[in-house]
């Protein structure tokens, strides 16, 4: 009876050393806004390495805020340059945080709160997909009529694996 448990855990342990090796389908990269004041000068941008070009991906806005962020939404204008290209593909978007029914509509702990907002449909209409193995960058620009934005912590992108 002993051999078979001692047999179960070592298989147990063997499973569990193996399943941790597995690659991250997963890449998240924020950047912290420089006195949680966002000028519209700091234009983060964030590097990722595509190499499977058969899988989906679906790519997400990152924004931290506390409470005391004054709008329901924001405006950004984002850039997105492909492997092997000079050039930088531009678009606005504008994506609802809250609401005056709902409040917030992230995730939030005491009065900071974080938005996992899909990015799927502004890259779809602008026909933005990742066919091309290599290295792309994205950046973020805040155009809100506020300059410099007060109150957001952290903007970034998250590029997950469809399963």
């Amino acid at each position: 009876m002993k051999t078979v448990s001692r047999i179960s855990v070592v298989i147990l342990f063997i499973l569990t050393v193996f399943s941790a090796c597995t690659t991250a389908d997963l890449f998240e990269k924020t950047a912290s806004i420089p006195g949680h004041s966002w000028k519209s000068s700091f234009k983060p941008s964030f590097t990722f390495i595509i190499k499977d070009t058969v899988s989906s991906y679906q790519v997400f806005l990152v924004i931290r805020h506390t409470d005391r962020y004054n709008f329901n939404n924001i405006w950004l204008k984002m850039g997105i340059q492909s492997p092997g290209s000079d050039s930088v593909h531009t678009f606005m978007i504008n994506k609802q945080l809250g609401s005056d029914e709902k409040g917030w509509l992230g995730s939030g702990m005491d009065d900071i709160f974080e938005h996992r907002i899909s990015l799927h449909q502004d890259l779809v209409s602008n026909d933005i997909s990742f066919r091309k193995p290599g290295k792309y960058t994205f950046s973020l620009e805040q155009i809100m009529r506020d300059d410099p934005l007060k109150h957001v912590l952290n903007a970034g992108i998250r590029i997950e694996k469809k399963r």
